[in-house]
């Protein structure tokens, strides 16, 4: 377990997040995390957008239905 404080930046509060960890999750500086609810209550940062994850599932999904039809227009 890795354990991150929260420090003072100007008037918010930020942490500070290990290198290795970044490299980890394949992020930098300037990449976006999104803090996703767990249902015990905590968060899990991740570097996924779940929404977008969520709208790909569906288009993938649809793709596959009218897979032909895709086909066909793509001629």
């Amino acid at each position: 377990m890795t354990t991150l404080k929260l420090i003072a930046i100007g008037t918010s509060t930020g942490v500070i997040i290990p290198k290795e960890m970044l490299a980890r999750m394949n992020v930098g500086k300037g990449d976006t995390l999104y803090a996703v609810e767990t249902p015990d209550g905590g968060y899990r940062l991740t570097p996924y957008d779940p929404d977008f994850a969520a709208r790909m599932d569906k288009a993938e999904s649809i793709m596959r239905r009218y897979r032909n039809t895709l086909h066909v227009l793509s001629k």
